[in-house]
């Protein structure tokens, strides 16, 4: 019988993963991570991870399978929050989840796991994991879209590995989530009904600004306006030589300074915020609402722009550099001057776009058919074939 540990958080979904692999006859073994101690940050009725802990152990009692809390915040504290503060002291705004499953769920805890005798780890992810049989007889592993279009989380995947996906189930990947609430009602499962967090991975919902003084110390700037029709955005293309000088061209985010706008507010940090953010700024008076275009930490300025269709917030193509670039399937992964046609998404729940791969020398363009909103440094561009994710990077 192959051995399965689970990571239980206490939430609905690894609940019903864990059910349905104790009836496809798995040995099943519930593990609860715990990765943080510090409830000052968070907010604590939404998503305390005493009330989780407890909720995953009458699950696992209830489905009759051992179970375990690990602590990991130490690696989580390492590996997930220093880098967290290190991205936006640089004025990039970072994805926890993403970090969190390549570096604790599918790397510290599999590992853990792996010395429990497990022959793979778990998790109620949305996604499916597809396996082709090479000629050689070895095996490719597939990350694909989970079944319910409202809720495929593979973009949370997206930096894992073929050694990870080789370890690891999907149980819920096939199902849609009413689907998966049902099976959790019908077996009286204490999570059936339980809101699904919204939190910072592992930790709960947190207040940001808190969780960010914690190290980034307030410091007073100014919040100055560029208008629409300020000259960065109406630049004189040049001519280009050849398609890698488009590209790069595209890909430049405008410079902005003082001079540019009007001051129209201030703020408590430049570091704070990110791209396209519109709550937090409290500038009143403008006869649309004013996002952030750009920020500038070193400085500590905050530029933004009226209305959501601001030509500061849009541009067609990103870089990734090679250190940062990604490949789920490295047989597809692009040589130097090849391209690739995908569907690309920058963030969670964006619908895919249209998208052309350009691979140069030091890293990878990614070029959009249609104009993206807030591409935004720190942050993951995946890319898919089909309903197959295949690679992503941290955009530059």
């Amino acid at each position: 019988m192959k051995k399965v540990v689970v990571g239980l958080s206490g939430g609905v979904d690894s609940s019903v993963a864990a059910y349905l692999l104790k009836e496809q006859g798995y040995e099943v073994i519930g593990l609860f991570m715990k990765n943080w101690h510090d409830d000052s940050v968070t907010i604590s009725e939404e998503c305390p991870w005493l009330e989780d802990s407890n909720d995953a152990l009458i699950v696992a009692e209830k489905l009759g399978i051992p179970f375990q809390t690990v602590d990991l915040s130490a690696e989580y504290k390492e590996r997930i929050v220093d880098y967290m503060f290190n991205e936006y002291e640089r004025g990039r705004t970072p994805n926890p989840d993403v970090l969190c499953n390549r570096e604790i769920k599918f790397d510290v805890f599999l590992k853990i796991a792996l010395q429990l005798g497990a022959d793979y780890v778990a998790t109620g992810h949305y996604c499916r994991k597809g396996i082709i049989q090479n000629e050689d007889g070895t095996e490719t592993y597939q990350l694909l879209a989970g079944k319910d279009p409202n809720k495929d989380q593979s973009y949370f995947l997206c930096q894992l590995s073929q050694v990870q996906l080789s370890k690891t189930l999907f149980p819920i990947g096939e199902l849609l989530k009413p689907e998966v609430r049902k099976i959790a009602a019908e077996n009286n499962l204490i999570t059936a009904d339980k809101k699904d967090s919204q939190g910072l991975c592992f930790v709960g919902k947190v207040h940001l600004p808190d969780f960010l003084q914690q190290k980034l110390k307030p410091k007073k700037g100014v919040i100055v306006e560029v208008p629409s029709d300020a000259s960065q955005f109406a630049l004189v293309v040049p001519e280009f030589h050849n398609e890698k000088e488009k590209l790069a061209f595209q890909a430049e985010k405008p410079i902005f300074s003082m001079e540019d706008g009007k001051v129209v507010g201030e703020h408590q940090g430049a570091h704070y915020f990110t791209i396209g953010q519109r709550k937090g700024l409290n500038v009143g008076g403008t006869k649309e609402p004013l996002f952030v275009i750009e920020t500038d930490v070193d400085k500590n300025i905050i530029y933004t722009g009226q209305g959501k269709t601001h030509p500061g917030l849009f541009r067609n193509t990103l870089f990734v550099k090679e250190d940062e670039l990604h490949w789920v399937r490295p047989d597809l992964a692009l040589k130097e001057d090849e391209t690739m046609e995908v569907m690309a998404r920058i963030r969670y729940r964006q619908p895919l776009q249209k998208a052309t791969l350009y691979k140069v020398g030091n890293g990878l363009y990614v070029d959009f058919q249609e104009k993206q909103s807030a591409i935004t440094e720190g942050q993951f561009v995946a890319w898919y074939v089909g309903e197959e994710l295949v690679g992503s990077g941290v955009i530059s």
